[in-house]
């Protein structure tokens, strides 16, 4: 597929189509970092679909997904290339025993050959039709001078290997870096990116989400899943259920074969919503002090617009 042809109201339908729910908003940077061939920086909460977009957006290209899972102490080597020195060593033993020149040997072991090619390197070498997504992970858990040398690295999509000589990308991969704000993300990092902030959605686009994740769900528990999650997010817990935990819900209730949602399946299934034992303990405080009244929330379900 040639997404640089795709209009903004097709690229939101075929994410659609994909069972992904975006606004035109978000479509709208995706149309731009595709036209423009800028890498998009997503913030947000956690499980609110900020990977999930570069997951399906390379499902509608058709084409490759790259991960680079970020994490404290990432370093350059185990993000861009490695040498494989298992491989390097059983060739110098090799020759060694066959008495072949030493010289050659070491000049030959730091070739492509030999070479572990980590997501930003086979990003920058991909060679096919279509460019692939690639996914810079939660870069907010990255040491500062990992940012620092992605800078480098998205500014002019080449790399140089001393042994080697520099690569150039052929195709510019389409990059989505996400980030749940653990820490802030230098300036100059997010002067290179087009930004996207992905925040919880309404009731209105989240019951549609489940629907569409979940068409044999009943009309009436969907509405109620969606009510519940749009509540305690407006309570004070450690941690806010995101729509990744509305979809973990809404599968637990269905596989329990749950009509609708009463205290009793609530109680079963709350560990699907938190996490965090201090946020389970604080549920069952509001519900048993009335604080959190189930029955009478489920009353006042907001009316879907025609």
């Amino acid at each position: 597929m040639n997404a640089k042809k795709l209009t903004i109201e097709e690229i939101q339908e075929a994410l659609r189509k994909q069972r992904y729910i975006c606004d035109r908003s978000l479509a709208t940077v995706v149309y731009l970092s595709i036209t423009m061939g800028k890498p998009v920086l997503l913030e947000g909460e956690a499980g609110v679909g900020k990977t999930e977009i570069a997951k399906v957006l390379a499902d509608v290209m058709e084409t490759k997904l790259i991960r680079l899972q970020c994490y404290e102490g990432l370093d350059a080597n185990t993000a861009l290339y490695e040498w494989n020195y298992p491989k390097q060593m059983l060739r110098i033993k090799l020759e060694e025993v066959s008495r072949g020149d030493r010289e050659t040997v070491e000049t030959e072991i730091f070739t492509e050959e030999y070479l572990v090619k980590r997501p930003l390197l086979e990003a920058i070498q991909s060679d096919g039709s279509t460019p692939p997504v690639l996914l810079i992970d939660e870069i907010d858990r990255a040491d500062m001078e990992f940012e620092a040398f992605l800078l480098e690295v998205l500014s002019d999509f080449q790399i140089t290997i001393p042994e080697i000589g520099t690569i150039r990308a052929k195709l510019r991969p389409y990059v989505f870096l996400t980030s749940n704000r653990t820490r802030e993300i230098h300036d100059a990092l997010k002067r290179r990116c087009l930004y996207h902030w992905i925040d919880y959605p309404a009731f209105e686009k989240e019951y549609e989400i489940v629907m569409t994740k979940f068409p044999q769900v009943r009309d009436h528990l969907a509405k109620q899943i969606c009510a519940f999650m749009q509540r305690v997010r407006q309570m004070n817990f450690y941690k806010r259920p995101g729509v990744a935990e509305t979809l973990d819900w809404a599968s637990a209730l269905i596989t329990l074969n749950r009509q609708e949602l009463d205290e009793k399946a609530l109680e079963e299934t709350m560990g699907c919503i938190f996490k965090y034992r201090e946020d389970l303990h604080h549920l069952r405080e509001e519900l048993s002090g009335k604080r959190l009244e189930l029955d009478q929330m489920l009353k006042e379900i907001p009316e879907l617009s025609a």
